[in-house]
């Protein structure tokens, strides 16, 4: 008969917080300068700062975690805060934009949820919040398009009932689908100077448009050249399948590393899977430590094709000993392979990163290690990566 009884009687309590979660829509995109990514996101922090919510509350009834290009924002104490602080930040965010050129102006999208978390001890000894409230505000926020206000029926349907003021701003738009299969009824809050009254798409239905591209496969390689300077020749190799309605002669990549590096001394080489050698058709960012290039094929990709292979490979050091990856799209199997001489002392591992939290935390597949007498091996395999899944490999 099975037992009514908590079986851990000394595990933690959760504690429950009321959830603003910010980013401005289009913080990376390619065609803005770095400078002007930063300063968007310092006028933010800036507009966050002055606000009324923000300023009456202090650090014993707030979270705040930077998220690098927004914040999260917990309030153990109002429920209606987030919303109120929404609001607000709204209402400078529009003035301003009516005051500068279109590349300056700022667009964000807010999540708002309710919901238990625990706090957890990080690799860096800190501790982070982690549970459905903060979980959910950043799935429902990722549904919302420029200037969106959303918040989950959780929080919302009490709220909207305290006054009829909450009652006209709050307004429900039906179920939508998040990651992994669930679905979340959602509110969109708009009013004079604030909101976007438009009903964001749901992106999570059987009807929503796709990205460009699926993975079959992915396996990426890591292999160290010379321990001295950590050179690493990277070997990423992409089955992909074209999951728009027409075909396409090119594909966008980004790298990064540790150490600046021009882009001729990348070495970088590209070919299909017939061994054809690709050229790069545009260099979009070529920064010390970032690269941004679009790839042209030989030959389109057909919409539904398989058997279709990208191979890149360039060398580039890694004196900071990792290699950070995050899917852009949907991947059914993933490999990853590591490389070492074996005279270099090196500790192979590998973290599943939350980068809108900041949390990196142990797979539960765990990876092959092999010390043998010529090389250290690392090799994890994974199925069914969702997109936006980041993963660190450390050494």
């Amino acid at each position: 008969m099975a037992s009514n009884e908590i079986e851990d009687k000394n595990a933690p309590l959760a504690v429950n917080y009321n959830w603003f979660f910010v980013d401005i829509v289009g913080a990376s995109d390619p065609s803005s300068s770095v400078f002007d990514q930063a300063n968007k996101i310092r006028k933010l922090n800036s507009f966050v700062e002055k606000t009324k919510i923000f300023i009456q509350s202090n650090d014993e009834s707030r979270i705040i975690l930077s998220t690098g290009d927004g914040m999260i924002i917990g309030f153990k104490d109002h429920p209606e805060k987030p919303i109120l602080l929404a609001i607000e930040l709204h209402k400078s965010i529009f003035p301003y934009n009516n005051t500068v050129e279109d590349k300056n102006k700022i667009h964000v999208r807010i999540g708002i949820d309710s919901g238990p978390v625990y706090f957890v001890e990080d690799l860096a000894k800190k501790l982070s919040p982690w549970g459905p409230g903060i979980i959910n505000a950043r799935r429902v926020m990722d549904i919302g398009e420029k200037m969106h206000i959303l918040a989950t029926s959780r929080i919302a349907d009490d709220i909207s009932i305290l006054t009829s003021d909450y009652a006209k701003i709050m307004h429900q738009i039906g179920d939508y689908g998040i990651k992994h299969g669930g679905r979340l009824f959602l509110y969109n809050i708009y009013g004079e100077g604030f909101g976007n009254e438009s009903k964001p798409p749901d992106t999570e239905s059987p009807d929503a448009p796709t990205r460009t591209f699926v993975f079959t496969k992915i396996e990426m390689r890591n292999e160290i050249t010379d321990p001295k300077t950590m050179m690493v020749h990277h070997t990423w190799v992409w089955e992909l399948v074209n999951v728009t309605k027409e075909p396409i002669d090119h594909v966008f990549y980004y790298i990064v590393g540790d150490s600046p590096r021009g882009f001729p001394d990348l070495n970088i080489q590209i070919t299909d899977e017939h061994g054809n050698n690709l050229d790069i058709g545009a260099l979009n960012v070529n920064e010390d430590t970032r690269k941004e290039f679009i790839v042209r094929t030989k030959t389109p990709l057909m919409p539904n094709q398989h058997g279709r292979f990208l191979k890149l490979e360039y060398d580039w050091e890694e004196p900071k000993r990792f290699f950070y990856y995050r899917f852009s799209s949907k991947c059914k199997e993933f490999k990853y392979v590591f490389t070492a001489p074996a005279e270099l002392t090196v500790k192979p591992r590998v973290l599943k990163v939350e980068p809108e939290f900041g949390q990196k935390m142990h797979p539960k597949e765990p990876p092959i290690i092999n010390f043998n007498k010529n090389k250290t091996e690392m090799i994890w395999e994974k199925l069914n990566m969702e997109i936006f899944d980041a993963y660190e490999f450390q050494w």
